[in-house]
C-alpha cells in the first residue's frame, strides 16, 4: 500500500473514480412505466414514514416507535449491520459478516470455521480486538449551513472543497457540544446533496464473540446457492458488547419472536444499505453497461481465480475470505449487468428521467438547473473518451500487482528528480525494493492486467505491443509475458534501486523491461485521469444539483439512495414465481437435508458431523423466508422485526431478481432473504445445545455474570 500512498502524494490524479453519487431510494409500487417510485423505499429515520406506514398497512407508528427501533439497530464496524435482542448486550448479525472476528479470534490448534464457536459460559466469550458496533443516538439537519457554503464558491473544485471545510468545521463544533462531546460524529449526504445530516453514534468498542456457527451451515451451498431461492443458511452469529468489563445493560433491544412470520406480514428491515445509484441518468447507465460494469466484472473474475490457483496450496483462511468477497461481488455485478442490458429496465428509467424534467419545469425550477441532465450527458461523453487509459493503465497492487505498480511509482520519481528534487526527498524512504509476500501471486496479477489490456487496448497499442513482445522481439501471451518481465526485471535489486533513487534520469536510461513499459503506460494514465478527475468533480456538482432537484420536485416522498447510513423500509412475506414454478414463502430444516442428500454431502452442501442425525423436530422447523423488502450490500446483518418490534428474521441475502437493486427497485420479484428467528432458535436448541443462549432470547436467562481472574 505505502506505492499507492507515494502515487497519491506525487500524482495530481492517482486514479480514475467515476464517481456513482448518492441516488434517491427505491419503489414504492410497481408501475409497468417507471417513474419515482422506482427509486425504492430506503426511508431515513431524519424524515421517518409515518404517514406511509398508516396508509400502506393501517399501521401507526408514532415517533417512540422510530426511536426505539433506531436505538435497538447497530452498524456492525464499517461493513454490516447489526442489532441488540436481548438486555443484556446481546448483538445479532450475521455469520458472514462474523467470519473475519471468528478467524481473528481463533487459538492455536483450532478451526472455527468448521467446528464453529459457542461460548457455554461468560467467561469464555472472547474479545474481537478492533471489532466495535455503532449506535445512531443523535441527528442533527445541517443542510442550509453546506448548501450556503457552497453557494458561495464560483467553481466545482471550490464547491466541493467548501462542503469539505464546513463539514470539518461542524465536527469540530459538536465535538464540544453539550450532547455530542465523546460520540463518533459522521456528516451524510442524502439526495446526492439535496440534504445533509450530522449524526453522532455511541461506539462500543469491547465487544466479544458469543457464537458463530460452522462455515458449512452459514454458508450451506456457497457461491453456487448465493443469491438464489429457496435457501438453506444458518447465516447468524451473536456478540456481546461489554461496557467497563460487565455486559452492557440496554433497554433498547428487539425481542425474539420465533412465530413471527407469516404469508402477506408487513415486515421491517432496519440497518445501513452501503450504496445504491438509482438517481443516475439513462446516459451514465449507458456507460455502466458498455464500459464500467463490463470492466469490473473482468477484473473480479481474474483477481479470484489468481486467488483460487493460489490459495488451492496455500490454504489460507483469510484468502478464502477474500475469494468469497470477490465471488460475492462478482456474482452481484454479473446481476447489475443483466439488468443494465434489460431494454425495459433502462426504458423504465428513461421515463422516470422524462417525467422528472416536466415536473421540474412545471415547478419553474431555474432554467440553468433544466440543462443538468445535458451536461451530464456530455460528461458522461467525455468520461468515454479517457475510460481505457485511465482504467486499464492505472498503477494498482490489486490490478496490475505490486511490482509493476512499483516499476510505474519508480518512472514517476525519477522525473521528480530530475525536475525537481526538493519534493523528491519526501519520497526517497519509499524507494526500497518491494516485499512482495507472494511473487507466484503477484505475477498472476500482472498476467490478468496485461490480459485485460489486450482486450481493451487492441494488440497494436504501443503499450500492448511492447508487453507481449518485449525488446527481443519474441511474441508472447500475457501469461508467458508476465513470466518474461519477472524473470529480467531489476527492480528486486537493492542495488539497482539505490541508484534509481539517488541519479537523475536512471530510469529514463534503464532498459529494466518493466520500467520501459511503465514509461509508456504511466503518461498515458496520468493525463487521462486528470481529465478524469475535472470530468467527475463536475459530474458530481451536477449529480448534487440534481439530487436538490429531486428534492424540491418530490420532496420525502422518496427516500434518498443508500450511503451506509442507517435506514427503515417496509415490506411484506410473499411469494413470487420463478423457473417456471412458485417460490414458497419459507423454507424448512428438512429441504436443508434433502439438499444435502440430494448432492450426496459434498461440498458446498456437507454438513459437519454434530448436523448429521438430526432429531425429527428438527426437520419442520423454519429456516429462511423471504419478502418484498428493499436491502442491498450493507444491509447484511440487518434485523428483520414485526409491527411490534419484534425480531422475526435475519436479512443476509437477495436473490437474482434482486440484483438490478443497485440502479432500480422493481419489486415484482426483488425478494429479501432473511433466516428465521424460529430456525435460529431451533438450531440453537437441537443442535448447538446452546440453552444459555436460547433462554437470553426468550426473555427468561439469568444475566450474564463478567469473566474474574482465577487464582493462582
Amino acid at each position: 500500500m505505502r506505492y499507492l500512498t507515494l502515487l497519491r502524494t506525487f500524482v495530481l490524479a492517482n486514479a480514475l473514480v467515476f464517481l456513482a453519487a448518492s441516488l434517491p431510494a427505491q419503489s414504492i409500487s410497481d408501475t409497468t412505466k417507471g417513474g419515482p417510485l422506482d427509486l425504492g423505499k430506503m426511508w431515513t429515520f431524519d424524515n421517518p414514514p409515518s404517514d406511509f406506514f398508516q396508509k400502506t398497512y393501517n399501521f401507526k407508528a408514532d415517533q417512540q416507535w422510530f426511536d426505539e427501533a433506531r436505538l435497538a439497530s447497530l452498524r456492525f464496524a464499517d461493513y454490516c449491520s447489526a442489532s441488540f435482542v436481548s438486555a443484556n448486550g446481546l448483538v445479532m448479525t450475521n455469520h458472514h459478516c462474523a467470519r473475519e472476528s471468528g478467524t481473528g479470534v481463533t487459538r492455536k490448534g483450532e478451526d472455527l470455521n468448521a467446528t464453529g464457536f459457542w461460548a457455554k459460559t461468560a467467561a469464555e466469550e472472547r474479545k474481537v480486538d478492533g471489532l466495535f458496533v455503532d449506535q445512531l443516538v443523535k441527528i442533527e439537519d445541517i443542510t442550509k449551513r453546506v448548501q450556503d457554503a457552497m453557494n458561495t464558491a464560483n467553481s466545482e473544485q471550490a464547491q466541493l472543497q467548501a462542503r469539505e471545510q464546513v463539514f470539518s468545521d461542524i465536527k469540530q463544533e459538536y465535538n464540544q457540544k453539550e450532547g455530542w462531546k465523546g460520540l463518533e460524529l459522521q456528516t451524510i449526504t442524502f439526495y446526492n446533496g439535496g440534504r445533509y445530516s450530522l449524526y453522532g453514534f455511541k461506539r462500543y468498542t469491547d465487544v466479544r464473540l458469543v457464537f458463530m456457527p460452522e462455515l458449512q451451515l452459514g454458508f450451506f451451498g456457497g457461491d453456487y446457492d448465493n443469491f438464489t431461492y429457496p435457501r438453506y443458511a444458518l447465516d447468524c452469529s451473536f456478540f456481546r458488547v461489554y461496557d467497563n468489563g460487565k455486559p452492557l445493560q440496554t433497554a433498547h433491544y428487539f425481542k425474539f419472536n420465533p412465530n413471527g412470520v407469516r404469508d402477506g406480514e408487513p415486515i421491517f428491515v432496519i440497518g445501513n444499505p452501503g450504496h445504491t445509484e438509482r438517481l443516475k441518468t439513462v446516459a451514465e447507465l449507458e456507460f455502466d453497461r458498455d464500459l464500467q460494469t463490463p470492466a469490473t466484472i473482468q477484473l473480479l473474475r481474474n483477481r479470484s481465480a489468481a486467488l483460487q490457483a493460489y490459495n488451492a496450496t496455500a490454504k489460507s483462511d483469510s484468502v478464502l475470505n477474500e475469494i468469497f468477497s470477490l465471488e460475492n461481488s462478482l456474482k452481484a455485478y454479473g446481476g447489475q449487468l443483466e439488468g443494465l442490458q434489460d431494454a425495459s429496465l433502462l426504458g423504465r428509467k428513461a421515463v422516470f428521467e422524462n417525467q422528472f424534467k416536466a415536473a421540474a419545469k412545471a415547478k419553474n425550477l431555474p432554467a440553468d438547473q433544466l440543462k443538468t441532465w445535458d451536461e451530464i450527458a456530455s460528461n458522461t461523453a467525455q468520461l468515454r473518451s479517457v475510460f481505457k487509459d485511465a482504467s486499464y493503465l492505472g498503477p494498482s497492487e490489486q490490478t496490475m500487482g505490486e511490482l509493476m505498480t512499483f516499476a510505474n511509482l519508480v518512472t514517476q520519481f525519477s522525473e521528480i528528480l530530475a525536475t525537481r528534487p526538493q519534493d523528491a526527498e519526501r519520497a526517497r524512504p519509499l524507494m526500497v525494493v518491494p516485499t512482495i509476500k507472494n511473487l507466484t501471486l503477484d505475477q498472476a496479477y500482472l498476467a490478468a492486467h496485461l490480459s485485460e489490456a489486450q482486450q481493451a487496448l487492441g494488440n497494436d497499442d504501443p503499450y500492448v505491443k511492447l508487453a507481449l513482445t518485449g525488446s527481443d522481439g519474441k511474441s508472447r501471451t500475457p501469461k508467458e509475458a508476465a513470466a518474461y518481465l519477472f524473470k529480467n526485471t531489476k527492480l528486486l535489486d537493492p542495488a539497482f534501486i539505490s541508484e534509481l533513487a539517488t541519479r537523475p534520469n536512471a530510469a529514463a536510461a534503464s532498459n529494466d523491461p518493466m520500467l520501459a513499459l511503465a514509461k509508456i503506460g504511466f503518461p498515458r494514465y496520468r493525463t487521462a485521469a486528470l481529465q478524469a478527475r475535472q470530468i467527475s468533480q463536475r459530474q458530481e456538482v451536477l449529480r448534487g444539483q440534481l439530487g436538490r432537484m429531486l428534492y424540491d420536485v418530490y420532496g420525502t416522498a422518496v427516500p434518498p439512495d443508500a450511503t451506509f447510513s442507517l435506514r427503515i423500509n417496509d415490506g411484506v412475506v410473499k411469494s413470487y414465481n420463478y423457473n417456471g414454478t412458485k417460490a414458497p414463502i419459507m423454507t424448512t430444516f428438512a429441504g436443508l437435508y434433502d439438499r444435502n442428500y440430494s448432492f450426496a454431502d459434498k461440498a458446498p452442501w456437507d454438513l459437519p458431523a454434530r448436523w448429521k442425525t438430526p432429531p425429527m423436530e428438527l426437520l419442520k422447523q423454519p429456516m429462511c423466508f423471504i419478502s418484498t423488502n428493499d436491502i442491498i450490500g450493507g444491509n447484511s446483518g440487518s434485523p428483520m422485526i414485526n409491527k411490534n418490534r419484534e425480531a422475526v428474521g435475519l436479512a443476509f441475502d437477495g436473490n437474482m431478481e434482486s440484483l438490478p437493486g443497485e440502479f432500480i427497485f422493481v419489486p415484482d420479484a426483488n425478494r429479501t432473504i432473511s433466516v428465521h428467528t424460529g430456525g435460529i432458535v431451533a438450531a440453537l436448541k437441537y443442535i448447538y445445545k446452546a440453552d444459555r443462549l436460547v433462554s437470553e432470547l426468550a426473555g427468561t436467562a439469568v444475566p450474564p455474570k463478567p469473566a474474574t481472574a482465577k487464582k493462582k
